[in-house]
Formats: C-alpha cells, sequence, structure tokens
C-alpha cells in the first residue's frame, strides 16, 4: 500500500512523550527537541497541524476510575492538553517558527479559539497550528479530536507519533514475540482491537480516508524519515 502525496499532515503527540525522562509533566529539553523534529518536517513545505494528549498532566478516564465524575475529569484534561500545547508553541517560536494555539475550550487571553477557515489562513501562511482541549466535549480522547481536526482541515493523513514503532497484533512490552504490521486496514484495526487509536478516531479516518502513520517519535529524525517514505512505522489505511 502506497500514500498519496502528501502536502498537509496532522501529528498527533501522546502526552506522555512531553514527559522526556521523568514521570510526570514537561520536560521543556525534550519538547525542544520535538520542536526541532516539527521544524524539520516544516522545512520540507509541509502544513503541519498538531494535536497533543495531556496523559503527562492530567489523564480523565484515570480520575473517572478513581471516582470522579467522569465529564469533570474530562474537561481538566482538556486543561492538560492545553498546557502541552503552550509549550510546544513555546518550542517551536524559539526556533522561528510561527505557531498558534487554537482551543476547542475559548480561553482568549491565551490562545484562538477553533476557527476552521482561521486555521486554513494560519496553514497557508506557512505557520503551525496546535489544536488543544480535544473537541471540546467529554467522553472523547485526544484520538478523536485529532481524527476530527484531520478531517475538517483536509489533512493527507495523520501521523500518530509514539513511544513504539509502530502496531502490534499484541503488546509489544508485554509479548517480545509480538508482531509489527507495516501496513493493515482500518477495518481490521477495530475488528480485532489493535488499539492504534480509540475506535471512533479510526472509523472518522477511515470514513473520510485518511491514511494514520503510526511510529515512534523519540528515535531523532524520525519524523522526516517517516514523511520521506523511510523509516519504521505502520501504514494503516483501506487496501
Amino acid at each position: 500500500m502506497h500514500l498519496p502525496p502528501i502536502k498537509r499532515v496532522l501529528l498527533k503527540l501522546s502526552g506522555e512523550v512531553l514527559m522526556g525522562g521523568q514521570q510526570f509533566g514537561i520536560d521543556p529539553a525534550f519538547v525542544a527537541e520535538l520542536a526541532k523534529e516539527v521544524k524539520a518536517a516544516k522545512d520540507t513545505g509541509l502544513e503541519i497541524c498538531l494535536v497533543i494528549g495531556g496523559g503527562n498532566i492530567f489523564r480523565g478516564m484515570a480520575g473517572a476510575a478513581q471516582g470522579m465524575d467522569r465529564a469533570q475529569a474530562d474537561y481538566m484534561g482538556m486543561l492538560a492538553t492545553v498546557m502541552n500545547a503552550l509549550a510546544m508553541q513555546n518550542a517551536l517560536e524559539q526556533l522561528g517558527v510561527d505557531t498558534r494555539v487554537q482551543s476547542a475550550i475559548q480561553m482568549d487571553q491565551v490562545c484562538e479559539p477553533v476557527i476552521r477557515r482561521r486555521a486554513e489562513r494560519h496553514l497557508e501562511k506557512g505557520r503551525v497550528v496546535i489544536f488543544a482541549a480535544g473537541v471540546g466535549s467529554p467522553y472523547f480522547t485526544t484520538d478523536s479530536g485529532a481524527a476530527l481536526r484531520a478531517a475538517e482541515m483536509k489533512c493527507d493523513a495523520l501521523l500518530k507519533g509514539t513511544s513504539v514503532d509502530g502496531v502490534y497484533d499484541s503488546d509489544p512490552k508485554r509479548n517480545p514475540d509480538a508482531k509489527r504490521f507495516d501496513t493493515v486496514t482500518y477495518d481490521k484495526v477495530l475488528a480485532d482491537n489493535l488499539r492504534v487509536m480509540d475506535a471512533s478516531a479510526v472509523a472518522l479516518c477511515r470514513d473520510n480516508q485518511i491514511p494514520i502513520l503510526v511510529f515512534s517519535i523519540r528515535e531523532k529524525g524520525n519524523l522526516a524519515r517517516v514523511l520521506a517514505g523511510k523509516g519504521v512505522q505502520t501504514i494503516v489505511q483501506d487496501n
């Protein structure tokens, strides 16, 4: 399976990646390295949108599991994604990359509201757009937010940068014999519950024919390699 030409992408990063080697929070040095990866990709002429999870600060599902009201916990998680977005914006702008944060929860003092046409204009002007606060509603993950923004912005691909180098038939951290897929269909991901992203995100990408590229963001230079069709990755799309 080959990808069509890619001009605009949405990069989804898990919040845990921003921890670097820490157990919690944001590692500014590692965020700076991630920003260099994004800048290198942008310098190839790509238009880039970003969505960053909030699991390094607060995860709504975890709060709900400990007895918190699920909706309240999810709103707290959304605020964590705004903090991560602002950290990434700062790191990118220190490298000279113009960046705008758009939040699905309105907070005018720190960022813009999500306005699709304004985001389009930012991308046309060569700015990176970071979408924060998921879809702005509880019970939806940042994966769903990423798939929604990728569809809204008519992205050619959704790139999911994680701590593993692709999609496996079982958890590679627990099963040393887990098999990695080079390519896999949306339907197989859903049928076999392969946990690439949550089911609603995968279905949204399938319905809008947006390929999902899963790769390790922790390897230096890997984002640019994946975009060039090299590097280790798994492509999720129809046959």
